[in-house]
């Protein structure tokens, strides 16, 4: 069997009933169609992503560094630094056509001080020469990615910002925020007042000095609304994100902004995100700390949860209708790449995630340890006809279907039933089937236009667990 037909055999098995779909002819949409269940109908709708802001059809692939940091347990051999992270990035097997990524996490740079400009700078305990680690991977056919935080290093206060005379400390919010609290300084940083002239172009050095060491995504952490955590945080670095997207626009050549964690879905915050940002982070960590294994199996449910509650947004908001989502979601790093003695998952386990975030649509970068990829971690990680289904899933997000509770975004009674649809079908089918599954998601769909909501044909059925 190959390994989409061992999914579909491992679904038939544990799937109770199959949902039909059926095609709408008083639809005032084009791409709304109706759930037929006994004597009842349900208004349903076909999500699309699109293009994102800064020019992405699909979400990132590869490997980030976080899940080995946090337990370093599971690979006793590994180190935070430059040779091990070329050890783990050199396992990769980037696919034709798709950029796989590199991704360092917290721990790259150095934490208290920027350069003289206050612009962030490697460790070189860590990485010795940032961009010979960049050449190394380009010359692998892959990209590199790093980690920021939103504002300045408070220490940078009475440095310049690049090419201006304007002082960093000058640009600093003081505020205080609704909640009461000064929380602008936090992780030996501050947040930037984002009205004041200087701001942007910091960004813009920021941005230009990545582009010189040859970095091609960044992930912006701590980003609020959102990122909740006992301490205390800016009660809105929110135009962050809009100024990094400002800053790589100018840059001419692509760089993916990754935003993170738990974000603030509903508006105005939703908009700026959707607007500035190529993936959102849905929910918290979901690795272990100091742990033997990376992830526990409720915490990957607890993922598919938010993804739920995230899909069911788009598609039973009537406001997010007729329009492409832009930002795919970031379900955190897949751990089903090593054995249950590493992942913590089971067989059944490791499969579920790998579909759930194929299904999604979402960055499938890998938080396993590389140098321990079992044959099943290889399937999960490359196999070419669940590639396939990313590639569909890139632009046809699934979406649960469960007829109660449609009409409330996101609410309880609209549960997953663990009955999962995308897409539109190939127009040679005249009625879903799964037994269409394979061709329609793997080759015969075309990529929706970033303005257009219409579709030739019913949806196709994909029913995971």
């Amino acid at each position: 069997f190959t390994l989409l037909a061992r999914m579909m055999m491992m679904v038939l098995l544990l799937f109770l009933h199959i949902v039909f779909i059926k095609s709408s002819s008083s639809s005032s949409l084009p791409n709304e169609i109706t759930l037929s269940s006994s004597a009842d109908t349900y208004p349903f709708y076909v999500p699309f992503y699109g293009k994102s802001s800064n020019g992405f059809t699909y979400a990132a692939r590869g490997w980030n560094s976080w899940g080995l940091q946090a337990n370093p347990a599971i690979a006793n051999q590994f180190q935070f630094n430059d040779y091990h992270i070329r050890q783990q990035c050199g396992l990769i097997r980037p696919l034709s056509g798709v950029p796989y990524y590199c991704s360092l996490d917290s721990g790259w740079s150095v934490g208290g001080n920027g350069d003289d400009h206050g612009r962030i700078i490697p460790d070189t305990n860590v990485i010795p020469n940032i961009t010979n680690l960049a050449s190394f991977l380009h010359d692998k056919g892959l990209l590199l990615g790093i980690y920021v935080l939103p504002g300045a290093f408070e220490a940078d206060a009475n440095k310049l910002v690049y090419g201006t005379n304007i002082t960093i400390g000058s640009l600093f919010n003081t505020t205080k925020d609704p909640s009461g609290q000064t929380c602008n300084y936090y992780n030996a940083r501050v947040n930037f007042d984002y009205s004041k002239n200087g701001v942007q172009q910091w960004h813009d050095s920021v941005v230009s000095l990545l582009l010189s060491w040859g970095v091609d995504m960044i992930k912006l952490d701590y980003v609020t609304p959102g990122s909740p955590q006992g301490g205390c945080l800016p009660y809105d670095s929110s135009q962050s994100v809009a100024a990094y997207h400002a800053a790589i626009a100018k840059l001419g050549r692509p760089m993916r902004l990754d935003i993170s964690w738990k974000l603030d879905r509903t508006l105005p915050f939703w908009q700026t995100w959707r607007n500035n940002a190529d993936t959102l982070r849905l929910d918290q960590d979901i690795n272990n700390s100091n742990s033997k294994t990376f992830v526990d199996w409720a915490t990957v449910q607890r993922a598919i949860e938010q993804y739920r509650i995230f899909i069911n947004q788009q598609a039973e908001d009537a406001s997010r209708q007729g329009q492409p989502i832009m930002i795919r979601p970031d379900m955190d790093n897949t751990y089903c790449g090593n054995p249950t003695s590493l992942s913590g998952l089971s067989t059944v386990e490791r499969y579920s995630m790998a579909i759930h975030w194929i299904g999604a649509g979402a960055n499938l970068i890998a938080g396993s340890d590389m140098t321990n990829i079992d044959a099943l971690g290889t399937e999960l990680l490359y196999n070419d006809e669940a590639m396939g289904v990313a590639s569909f899933t890139a632009q046809w997000p699934m979406q649960p279907r469960n007829p109660e509770g449609w009409g409330t975004p996101g609410a309880g009674a609209s549960m997953q039933l663990q009955a999962w649809i995308a897409g539109p079908a190939s127009s040679s089918s005249s009625s879903p089937s799964s037994s269409s599954l394979s061709s329609s998601f793997s080759s015969s769909w075309s990529s929706p236009s970033s303005s257009s909501s219409s579709f030739d044909a019913p949806i196709t059925t994909a029913i995971v667990v």
